[in-house]
């Protein structure tokens, strides 16, 4: 039984790693304390990958210590999150999927294990626009928590 589950730990791990090696890193620019308990509200730059001059703003919760301590949950982030992409330079499109699902842009852990916070792309081809979405990812209980962002493409090579 052990064998299992240090196979499964190994397993899950290796799978973060890829999954952490193919989306944007993201560079923390804004940090906003909301109360006198250490939660904040984190703000990062992410720049897509795959589009040049596209850069996307994600802003969640981070709870503090203090408030970790007095509601027990150690390990765990709430899913709220929000984003806003914009044109940031002229845009060149790379090779995007372009299906229904799109693909991950970002990924980050809200929890030891079980849920990521994950920004997703979906190109929206008949409208000529890129779709950015955040949401939490979560391997029992998904969340309807969301937010979504769109830059249009004009004159943008496809």
């Amino acid at each position: 039984m052990n064998n299992i589950k240090r196979t499964a730990s190994v397993s899950v791990a290796a799978l973060g790693l890829i999954a952490a090696m193919s989306s944007a890193k993201a560079e923390i620019i804004g940090n906003v304390d909301v109360d006198w308990l250490g939660n904040d509200i984190v703000v990062e730059a992410l720049s897509d990958p795959k589009v040049k001059g596209v850069t996307c703003h994600l802003a969640y919760f981070d709870r503090g210590l203090i408030d970790r301590l007095q509601k027990g949950n150690w390990f765990e982030d709430p899913s709220n999150s929000s984003i806003s992409c914009r044109q940031t330079g002229p845009i060149e499109i790379g090779d995007i999927a372009r299906d229904d699902e799109g693909e991950t842009v970002f990924s980050e852990r809200r929890s030891v294990i079980f849920k990521t916070l994950k920004v997703k792309r979906i190109f929206d081809q008949e409208n000529n626009t890129l779709v950015y979405i955040s949401h939490a990812r979560d391997v029992q209980n998904g969340s309807a928590k969301m937010s979504m962002s769109t830059v249009p493409l004009y004159g943008a090579d496809k």
